[in-house]
């Protein structure tokens, strides 16, 4: 049903954190697969992905994950981010539902506060964003990454939390 698309650079801490939080979906069935796909790691990125039985596609572009995913959904994640219990009902729900885009909603304990999320930038991923495969294929271009294809996407909110990977 959904295909998990993670864009990785010398994230294996981050990744295994981020995997550790799809294991209940895949195990309902939801989660189809994972591809990760690196832009030259020189850590052991590699490793964590073959050792939890993701796709690991090195240095191509996000077009060739999109295109390999067998899920008719796709479920774009940055490494650290880690999905909270009931995210995968949140998920499940709207893809039977409504056709268009969403994105999970931030975990209460970490929400920026008022002013930071008026005035401040979020990046594109930060509440991961969940797709149908065919929209993914007509928005992207060549060369795009997930940041890319996220940035400026309207998007309905899922009741499913998320807490963003960490911006050390």
């Amino acid at each position: 049903m959904v295909s998990v698309i993670i864009e990785t650079k010398n994230a294996e801490e981050a990744l295994a954190r981020t995997l550790a939080s799809l294991v209940g979906a895949a195990v309902e069935g939801l989660v189809r697969d994972v591809i990760i796909v690196d832009h030259g790691s020189d850590d052991h990125t590699d490793r964590v992905a073959d050792a939890a039985g993701c796709t690991f596609l090195e240095n191509q572009p996000l077009l060739d994950a999109v295109r390999r995913a067998r899920g008719e959904w796709l479920l774009f994640l940055e490494p650290g981010a880690r999905l909270l219990d009931g995210w995968s009902e949140a998920a499940r729900n709207h893809i039977e539902a409504l056709p268009g885009p969403a994105r999970f909603t931030r975990s209460k304990i970490n929400r920026p506060r008022f002013l930071a999320r008026v005035f401040g930038t979020n990046a594109p991923l930060s509440d991961g964003l969940l797709m149908s495969k065919r929209q993914a294929m007509a928005l992207l271009k060549p060369g795009y990454g997930a940041e890319d294809l996220a940035r400026g996407i309207a998007a309905r909110r899922l009741k499913g939390e998320i807490v963003p990977a960490s911006r050390a």
